[in-house]
Formats: structure tokens, sequence, C-alpha cells
């Protein structure tokens, strides 16, 4: 979660080349309430939410056959069980190595049912006015609608689509834009170097993420399209899904 100013949390501070504040707020337990009340009071005001989810890896992948790559990737993603405790190795090593502090997350970390409640009333999803804005997100809002929903993603892309446009309407991926840029491939880090934009805070943390993200959005905007209205038609597609995901067959082992 990422805002700017406000009383201080535990978290990271920082100025922004340009002089402005920015703070990665950590957010916990016992002051989460507290931080959705901040996020409703300035919805409004600030409707744009740029967002990152840190995953443990994925080790478990569908067979079968498949009419194009977005089935595959999106039946991958109804695979993926966070609750199963399933995670790879490397990947729980990259998120020590990145600053994750396992045995803290279990002592102090948010419970999943209060976290969707809030969320749920926190004005910032089933929001058409809402803009979220993403870098390569199916599994982030694979994720989310379940915490939303309480229940497991629907068995097809479509129904999958539907509840995506109803809880959040207006979604960007920036992994998706990148097609329609010259010179513009790889992942978030080497966009943001592409593009001359600052990282603040340590990679792979959700909050410093979630940041450049957003600065990457607003000058991917401004610089390779001609700003936010151009982006209108590339709203509500996920990178590797849906109708990005239509125009190759793919097909695996029974």
């Amino acid at each position: 979660m990422v805002v700017q100013e406000g009383r201080a949390p535990e978290g990271l501070t920082c100025r922004t080349p340009s002089g402005e504040t920015l703070r990665v707020r950590e957010v916990w337990q016992e002051n989460l309430e507290e931080e959705f009340d901040l996020i409703r009071d300035i919805v409004d005001e600030y409707p744009f939410v740029a967002m990152d989810t840190e995953f443990p890896g994925v080790v478990a992948r569908p067979v079968g056959n498949f009419k194009n790559s977005g089935e595959y990737h999106f039946q991958t993603l109804r695979e993926f069980k966070l609750s199963d405790d399933m995670f790879a190795q490397d990947s729980i090593e990259l998120l020590k190595q990145s600053g994750i502090d396992f045995a803290k997350m279990e002592a102090r970390g948010i419970d999943v049912s209060n976290f969707g409640e809030l969320l749920m009333s926190s004005g910032i999803v089933l929001n058409e006015d809402v803009k979220w804005i993403t870098f390569h997100s199916g599994y982030d809002f694979g994720y989310l609608l379940k915490v939303l929903t309480c229940q497991p993603l629907p068995k097809t892309e479509a129904d999958f689509f539907e509840l995506l446009k109803l809880y959040f309407p207006t979604v960007y991926d920036i992994k998706y834009l990148m097609k329609f840029c010259d010179n513009l491939h790889g992942g978030l880090n080497k966009l943001a170097e592409v593009l001359q934009v600052e990282r603040i805070g340590p990679q792979h943390q959700a909050g410093s993420d979630s940041l450049l993200t957003s600065s990457a959005f607003v000058k991917l905007a401004s610089s390779r399209f001609k700003g936010f209205e151009q982006l209108q038609g590339h709203k509500g597609v996920l990178f590797g899904l849906g109708v990005d995901g239509n125009n190759e067959m793919v097909l695996t082992d029974h």
C-alpha cells in the first residue's frame, strides 16, 4: 500500500527526484482497519490503484488439450492454491533475500477473511471510477477474486473475466500495453530502466513494486501513447489471458 504523506507507521519514506515525499507503508493485522479507513477517505480524490502481489512460485500445472495459450494459462491459474502450502523453494529463497520475513508474517500477518471483508467495503472494488494499474497480473487478480468471493475461481475463462469486470471494472495491464510499443519487452525492472523510472525500496516487495508499476504506467502513457485517453481501448485485457491468449494452440501430455 503506497500513499502520500500522513502519519508514519512502519515502512519506508523517500523523496522523488521532483521533491515529492512518498511513503511505502507496512500494513499488519493490528493497523489493517486504520489503513483501510485511509483508503476510503482518499479514493475519490486518488482513483488510481497500482497493485502487485508476491507468490511462492508455481509447482502444479494442468495437463490435457487446450484450445490456445490463454486457456492453458488460465487453468494453471485455477490450479494454484496458496492454502495448500505448496511452493517452489527457489521462489521462497528469492523472497527471503528481498527482505520478506516469513516468521514475522506468521506472527503479525493479516487474516485473509478480514482483509477480504475490508477490501469489499473499501470503495476501490466494484467501482468503475477506480483504475487498477498492474503488470502481468493474472495471478494477482485470481488471488484477489478468491479472497473477495470466498469461492474457487470459475471453471472457464469467460466466467473469470465476467467476475473480473464486476469487481474490477477498469484494469490496465502494462505487460499487455507493451505489445503496442516498439522496443519494449521484458519484466517490470527492464521497463523501468528503459523509461528511466526510479525504483524506491527493494524489488520483489509488493509495496515497492506497486509504486514502480504506478510510475512506469504514468511514464508509458505520456511517452508511448497520447496520454491516458488513448489507453481506453486496452482496458480489461490481462497479458496472456482472454483475448490476448487466443492466438496460439497449446497441447500438453495427458
